[in-house]
């Protein structure tokens, strides 16, 4: 099973950025499809953006499509979320999950980093 840490969360004032990163465990990673996710207090976790193996195919919720940069290092077994015009409502928990492809996502998920979003 490959293991996850997510980092890079913080406190951040609207209209600011930060990059999270997410670094996987394992020889397999370049083989992963991998997402990112995020749950806010009392709500469902929700998909935020995805990126397909080789890093040629990227995904976005609308809600954060032309804000939100998703990346991948494969020579370091590395996700990237470069998150720009950061808004209140985009304050979750963030998370990363590995796929056999994007959509098809495996059971596997790391830590999380909050994401807060305030003046």
């Amino acid at each position: 099973q490959v293991q996850l840490v997510e980092s890079g969360g913080g406190l951040v004032q609207p209209g600011g950025s930060l990059r999270l990163s997410c670094t996987a465990s394992g020889r397999t990673f370049s083989s992963y499809a991998m997402g990112w996710f995020r749950q806010a207090p009392g709500k469902e976790r929700e998909f935020v953006a995805a990126i397909n193996w080789s890093g040629s195919r990227t995904f976005y919720a609308d809600s954060v499509k032309g804000r939100f940069t998703i990346s991948r290092d494969n020579a370091k077994n590395t996700v990237y979320l470069q998150m720009n015009s950061l808004k209140p409502e985009d304050t979750a928990v963030y998370y990363c999950r590995p796929g056999h492809d994007v959509g098809r996502w495996y059971d596997s998920w790391g830590q999380g980093t909050q994401v807060t979003v305030s003046s």
